[in-house]
């Protein structure tokens, strides 16, 4: 599709938008915002499809402030026109500065972001200033809607002229499903809703059938079934565990430490481990780390990134969907992502909108296949790039972690239990049919980690880690660097040697882990079962039959009455005041 000017739509835009649209040096329309525009500034509801980092922001908020300001009556301050719904808080925070720089030249019109990380009380005061558009993240939305009673949202909502679901298939990934229904609930049905995703899904679709009339329908991508920008440069490379972390600092030192990076981890206390690692062996480079369990401070730190011109961001899949990030150099996913929408998702927080821009996937030995995987399921194509690790450099990285963790207690805790963490979340990986945890050497793995000693845990049962080698030291030397939580640890290690065991530890029974797809099955067998028995009670209802439940046989008054005379007629034979001849003719005992 050629390029458009915004005065080439349909649709006029107004002055206040078009001026704005200069401002930010938006030159041209992109081909969603050209398809999506005019699409749903007549009235009807958009169901789009479009590649990560195509402009699909801009594709609802023009059209959502253009359908505002039509309106011939003033918005009060207590009308809600539009809602924006997303999956994060980072990419709601995005969407409103986006909003907001539209809204200086569109006073009559205010925002509310509602998300976690603040309490119902701070946000029920924003809205009692006014609101007529809301960006929100499900849960906090479901939350208002459901029980705060201060403030009636439901009634607010009665003006309502546009829905927006953004990321919608992340918002299904992360199960919301249930709590969108709930929001629809609420909303009233004669509006103009957009769908916008950067994959279509099953579940999707459902969620397109329940929340949109008749919609039309807007693929938009580069080539025929293409996923990333043509813009983006997709490699992988196949490394030894062991030498994992070596590899991705010699390929760091190699590019420069001033360009911009991101790193994907797969869980949080990999996050929380190896940005204290990365930042020792880059100590002139800033480094950042950002993970879903952070509250406010995750704003912070997004916003420091966003700013800074080069630099390092270390992060899990929270920042991989919809994040508009300037100039991000290389993506570097450190594992493979847990589903294989993620790689795509990862890969375009490069190549931002005709940018050009870079990724690199890490493979130990036996993950080789995932690459072909990828191509199949993703439609991505993905370069082998060749990269020779000095044995110095694995040594100083392995030497390094562990002089981190022998200074402080702290360190050494961080690295069991990221290591810990990763391969339990290996273990239940979406692709455990060619990612499978007992190809893994265990051992190497625990080295690539840095770790001083192998921590307990039931999926080294039966393993192989004899190429594990453990440094000579006594383990309760180490020391924590917090003066508290040693002097805490110290009476507990004191508690242990007079008694032999540790305070406040409970012996616990491990569960066996099961796989991503296996919790999925069973998952879906009981929602069918539970459909199953829905409809059967249905086709009963509709039959004018009327399922009873069996109820347990009341004993009568004059049942009762019978056992008290038994009872009395044993008690008088025990003591002696009848016969035994004449307890079994009244007993009726032949």
């Amino acid at each position: 599709m050629e390029t458009q000017n915004w005065k080439e739509l349909d649709v006029a835009l107004s002055k206040p938008v078009l001026e704005t649209l200069e401002e930010l040096k938006f030159q041209t329309m992109t081909p969603v915002q050209a398809a999506c525009i005019p699409l749903l500034l007549k009235g009807k509801d958009v169901a789009a499809e479009a590649v990560t980092g195509s402009g699909k922001t801009l594709a609802f908020l023009i059209p959502l402030l253009e359908i505002l300001q039509r309106r011939a009556d003033k918005w009060k301050s207590t009308e809600i026109g539009a809602v924006i719904i997303t999956p994060t808080r980072e990419l709601a925070v995005q969407i409103s500065e986006v909003l907001g720089n539209f809204l200086k030249k569109l006073s009559l019109l205010k925002q509310v972001i509602l998300v976690g990380g603040t309490t119902i009380n701070e946000d029920v005061e924003k809205l009692k200033d006014g609101a007529n558009i809301i960006i929100a993240t499900p849960g906090r939305l479901e939350d208002m809607l459901s029980n705060c009673k201060s403030i009636n949202l439901t009634k607010r909502f009665k003006s309502l002229e546009i829905l927006v679901l953004d990321e919608a298939d992340r918002l299904l990934d992360l199960g919301f499903s249930k709590t969108l229904d709930t929001i629809l609930s609420y909303l009233p049905r004669l509006r103009r809703t957009g769908l916008f995703s950067a994959t279509q899904t099953k579940e999707l679709q459902q969620l397109i059938r329940a929340g949109l009339r008749n919609p039309a329908f807007v693929s938009v991508k580069e080539k025929a079934n293409i996923s990333t920008p043509s813009s983006l440069t997709n490699n992988y490379i196949v490394v030894q565990a062991e030498n994992k972390l070596a590899t991705m600092m010699s390929f760091i030192q190699e590019k420069g430490s001033h360009l911009k990076y991101m790193i994907f981890l797969s869980t949080c206390a990999c996050v929380d481990y190896f940005s204290h690692v990365i930042q020792t062996m880059l100590s002139k480079t800033r480094v950042l780390a950002l993970h879903g369990k952070m509250k406010k401070k995750r704003y912070k730190i997004f916003d420091e990134f966003r700013s800074m011109e080069g630099g390092i961001l270390i992060c899990t899949d929270v920042m991989a969907r919809g994040i508009d990030i300037l100039e991000v150099d290389w993506v570097l996913q450190y594992d493979p992502p847990s589903t294989a929408s993620n790689f795509v998702h990862r890969c375009g927080r490069t190549a931002r909108i005709g940018h050009q821009g870079s990724a690199l996937l890490f493979l130990l030995k036996n993950e080789d296949a995932y690459v072909d995987f990828i191509k199949r399921n993703q439609k991505v194509d993905v370069q082998e790039m060749k990269l020779q690790v000095s044995s110095d450099m694995a040594r100083k990285c392995l030497q390094m972690m562990r002089n981190l963790q022998l200074k402080d207690r702290q360190i050494f805790d961080k690295a069991n239990r990221a290591f810990v963490s990763y391969v339990q979340a290996y273990n239940k990986h979406e692709c455990s049919l060619i990612l499978r945890l007992k190809d893994i050497d265990l051992g190497s793995l625990a080295i690539g980690f840095g770790l001083l000693k192998m921590p307990r845990m039931p999926e080294l049962k039966g393993r192989d880690i004899s190429s594990f080698v453990a440094p000579e030291i006594d383990f309760n030397s180490i020391t924590y660097l917090n003066k508290e939580k040693e002097r805490i640890r110290l009476e507990k290690l004191n508690e242990f040697r007079n008694t032999g065991t540790w305070p406040g530890k409970i012996k616990r029974k491990f569960k066996q882990t099961e796989s991503w797809t296996e919790t999925k099955k069973k998952k879906l067998e009981k929602q069918e079962k539970r459909q199953r028995r829905k409809e059967k009670k249905q086709v009963l209802q509709e039959k004018g039959i009327d399922q009873v439940k069996k109820k347990k046989r009341s004993i009568s008054a004059e049942d009762l009455e019978e056992l008290a005379k038994d009872v009395a007629l044993i008690k008088k034979f025990k003591r002696k005041k009848i016969t035994k001849e004449e307890f079994e003719a009244e007993f009726g005992v032949s």
